[in-house]
């Protein structure tokens, strides 16, 4: 299952963490975003203990959607090492996003 993020969570659950981060900035009025949930949910379970998902709404953590720039959601934000490594805006096919996981995995 994703975490999801908090402002106050932010910083262990992504940048501290010891393996790469999908980050999904989705917003609960967002129809792509709904539509994007549960190939979320699957690739969380799918890739558990080798790239964490995480989950974060704009409308509750607005400075964080404020710091990494999120214009349009869904924004999919991959961290590695506690560093931006990639954004994709938009929801993604399924088979994009299992290369880009599988990509990060390693």
């Amino acid at each position: 299952m994703a975490t999801m993020l908090s402002e106050s969570t932010f910083q262990k659950e992504v940048l501290e963490s010891d393996i790469p981060v999908l980050v999904d900035f989705f917003a609960e009025w967002c129809g792509p975003c709904k539509m994007l949930a549960p190939v979320i949910e699957e690739l969380a379970s799918a890739y558990a203990g080798r790239v964490k998902v995480c989950k974060c709404d704009i409308d509750k953590c607005m400075s964080l959607a404020a710091k990494y720039q999120v214009q349009a959601v869904p924004t999919l934000a991959f961290f590695k090492n506690g560093q931006l490594a990639e954004v994709s805006v938009g929801a993604l096919p399924k088979q994009a996003l299992v290369a880009k996981m599988d990509q990060y995995a390693g």
